[in-house]
């Protein structure tokens, strides 16, 4: 992550980790790239902020993981959502997309009232 968004994006993890497991069971590795891609590159999640996210999610029961045999034949630990992370997911998207459209009111309207 940049370290002059880390404050914004630290909270931004878990939805996007919740995100991508909506559409299926993936490793962590493929997390990340996800996020990068899904972002157009404006976001890279180091192994050092995603897998304590991971870890966080699992204890919060989230996500479960399993371990399994990825793409290129390696030995990986895949991530599943819950029925709790389904849910969690629903309210975190809710909340951000309401927050993200006030914020985007606020910053292109016009001149300042007081």
């Amino acid at each position: 992550m940049f370290s002059k968004d880390a404050a914004v994006l630290q909270g931004t993890i878990e939805l996007l980790v919740l995100k991508r497991l909506s559409q299926g069971p993936m490793h962590g590795y493929g997390i990340a790239t996800w996020i990068e891609m899904a972002t157009d590159e404006v976001l890279r999640v180091e192994e050092g902020s995603l897998y304590p996210a991971l870890y966080r999610m699992v204890q919060k029961r989230w996500i479960k993981g399993a371990w399994g045999i990825s793409e290129n034949n390696r030995r990986a630990k895949f991530y599943r959502l819950t029925r709790a992370g389904e849910r969690e997911f629903e309210e975190q998207a809710n909340g951000w997309l309401r927050l993200s459209h006030a914020v985007s009111r606020a910053v292109t309207a016009g001149g300042a009232q007081r």
